[in-house]
This record gives C-alpha cells, sequence and structure tokens, in this order.
C-alpha cells in the first residue's frame, strides 16, 4: 500500500525532506502490514468476564496547566479559541 506522505504532511501542517518522507512512507507500510496481520478476536463472551468485575478509580480533581501557558504558542487566537485553517473540503 503507498502512502502520499506530503499530503498526509500538508493536512499536518509539517514539512519534510524527500528523504523523510521517504523513512516515513516505510514506516507507514510497516505499521499497516502489522496490523492486516493481527488475529480475529473470537468475540463471543471472550472480551468480558462477569464473575471478574472491574475496579474503577475514583476521580480526583488535578491541578492542570494554566490556560495562558497552554495558548502561548498558538499561531492564530481569537476570542481566547484556537482558530486553524481549514482541512476538509
Amino acid at each position: 500500500m503507498k502512502f502520499d506522505v506530503q499530503h498526509i504532511a500538508k493536512l499536518a501542517m509539517l514539512k519534510f525532506t524527500d528523504e523523510e518522507a521517504a523513512e516515513f512512507e516505510k514506516e507507514f507500510e510497516s505499521i499497516v502490514g502489522m496490523v492486516e496481520n493481527l488475529p480475529e478476536i473470537d468475540s463471543k463472551g471472550a472480551l468480558l468476564d462477569p464473575s471478574n468485575q472491574m475496579e474503577l478509580r475514583e476521580d480526583v480533581v488535578v491541578p492542570s496547566m494554566p490556560r495562558n501557558e497552554l495558548l502561548s504558542n498558538v499561531p492564530h487566537l481569537v476570542a481566547g479559541c484556537v482558530v486553524v485553517p481549514k482541512t476538509v473540503e
């Protein structure tokens, strides 16, 4: 399977040299090949075991990064919102 790495890079607003694009294309092909070779999973109850219930952790509020620090490197900001170019036509 061939990948248009330069097109993917353009959508992600990245720039690659031809050598880097060739390397990424090989990596993409390797990843897709690996995923295609994954075995099929039998979904007849194999994924959930009612006798072994999951224990969920308690939700805890923790401090996060300040908003102004998160938005400090944004190239285009309007009214506190990140403005990005349209990528889907």
